[in-house]
């Protein structure tokens, strides 16, 4: 006679647990859905802007091997002392505007762009001065005296540049936390278009020379920053998070410095230290070989980059609205879809590279000694991008959570303490030449992948919501008001 009820309650307990799995699943497929929704319009952006200082020197080497040597230093000078660091302070914006965006603080995404753009402006001057005074920096480090000509010269035209990059990294930022990526796509794919036809004017019809492929970069940033500066300011998208300037956004600037100076130091420290390579490079037996090499390789692994700098970016923006509407569980999702997606990638470009390398680096060069030696490196380069994948988007996590400083300590270990020394045993010790500089960094990029899924890992996603409230509307990412679901 007890058996039917117990029958019955058996079924009831089965069907809850088929109802819960399938829920899961549903849960883990709309999770990958707005991921790949938010990533790809990123990663294509990301591409695009790439493209902007690429073009320009593409253009500068059809006037020479001068012109291409000092620009592509030039070039490589203003990314370590400006383009980097602005990136850097710019996706402080991914933490402050994520949170408050996911707490339904839609006013506050306004005041932090304010405040971000200040600081940002501000912080130009000195880079400006700096630029300004590159072929000078250049001549006394004993670098050749036209190529330090040449490099002072472009350096100075891009100037003009470094201000509406400020501005850009910022709009960026406020729409992506938004999850309203299309016109970021719209308007940078419009303005790399007219970034083509600026430089084939100013460099081949005008005669500006690298001047005018310099100053292309900076018309073209100032377009996309007019389009998504009216984009912003009458589409009715952004009406509750764009309300105009304020007062606010020019208070607590030291708020978002605590943050955005190690958001910067996070980006510039693992930049530096790929930059740091190059100068290495330089110095080996036979340094035409080693630098050609080099050069393919970081531009290889630059571009295949893109695609986890974007998929860190959704996912940075993913976990800092769940996290600033209260949902640790949604949060944590949000991680480890990211993560599965990101090592599906770079399985597949790693695979990629190997299979495909000898052609890939026959659209740099002809030189058979090149060939040969990058069919040698690709494998290295392979591996070097599975890491630099995982970390990339377990540093979109940290920008999302609001890591920075623990992640400044982690690249700071990771790669002074590992990388660097690293490469230069491998290479001046053991004699294993270039191939043993990206051995190296890639012991240093392993190594920072390591500690930061560990640091992910053991992450209490419901500590962390009441965290992110607690420090955060110290620092101005809630107005005073608790979301709801940190009182419940």
């Amino acid at each position: 006679m007890d058996s039917k009820p117990l029958i019955g309650s058996s079924l009831i307990i089965q069907k809850s647990k088929y109802r819960s799995e399938f829920d899961h699943v549903t849960e883990v497929f709309t999770e990958l859905k707005q991921q790949l929704m938010l990533a790809g319009p990123f990663i294509l952006v990301s591409f695009l802007q790439y493209s902007f200082l690429l073009t320009s020197i593409m253009f500068i080497g059809h006037l020479g091997e001068l012109a291409l040597s000092g620009a592509s230093m030039a070039t490589s000078f203003a990314s370590v002392t400006g383009f980097s660091f602005m990136m850097g302070m710019g996706s402080a914006l991914e933490t402050f505007c994520g949170k408050a965006y996911g707490a339904k603080q839609y006013h506050m995404l306004g005041v932090h762009l304010q405040r971000a753009m200040a600081i940002l402006m501000l912080m130009g001057i000195p880079i400006s001065l700096i630029w300004a005074s590159t072929g000078k920096i250049f001549t006394y480090f004993g670098q050749d005296l036209e190529i330090s000509e040449q490099a002072g010269n472009y350096a100075r035209w891009l100037i003009p540049s470094i201000f509406p990059y400020c501005l850009l990294q910022c709009q960026i930022r406020f729409l992506q936390t938004q999850n309203n990526t299309k016109p970021l796509m719209i308007s940078t794919g419009f303005a790399s278009l007219l970034h083509v036809l600026c430089c084939w004017i100013l460099v081949s019809k005008c005669g500006f020379g690298s001047s005018g492929a310099a100053l292309s970069v900076a018309i073209s940033y100032w377009i996309n920053v007019l389009i998504l500066g009216l984009y912003i300011k009458f589409s009715h998208t952004c009406e509750r998070t764009w309300l105009g300037f304020s007062i606010d956004g020019v208070r607590d600037l030291a708020g978002f410095l605590a943050l955005g100076i190690p958001s910067a130091l996070m980006v510039c420290l693992e930049y530096w230290s790929y930059e740091f390579l190059v100068l290495l490079s330089g110095i080996l037996p036979n340094p035409k070989l080693e630098t050609s090499m080099m050069c393919i390789s970081l531009s290889t692994i630059s571009l295949a980059y893109r695609i986890p700098f974007g998929l860190g970016s959704a996912v940075s923006t993913r976990v800092s609205n769940e996290l600033g509407a209260g949902k640790h569980e949604a949060a944590e999702l949000a991680v480890w879809v990211g993560l599965s997606l990101v090592v599906t990638e770079v399985l597949l470009i790693g695979l990629l590279l190997v299979v495909a390398g000898g052609v890939w680096t026959k659209l740099y060069t002809d030189e058979a000694e090149v060939v040969s030696y990058m069919s040698v490196v690709m494998p290295v380069l392979a591996v070097s991008n599975v890491m630099d994948g995982i970390q990339g988007v377990l540093s979109g996590v940290a920008r999302g959570c609001g890591w920075q400083k623990i992640c400044t300590l982690v690249n700071l270990g990771a790669y002074y303490l590992v990388g660097i020394p690293f490469a230069m045993a491998l290479t001046f010790v053991y004699g294993l030449g270039g191939k043993g500089l990206w051995m190296g960094i890639i012991c240093g990029s392993g190594v920072q992948a390591a500690l930061l899924l560990i640091i992910t890992a053991c992450t209490n996603w419901e500590k962390e919501v009441c965290m992110t409230y607690a420090k955060k509307a110290m620092n101005g990412v809630y107005d005073g008001n608790i979301p709801t679901r940190l009182v419940l």
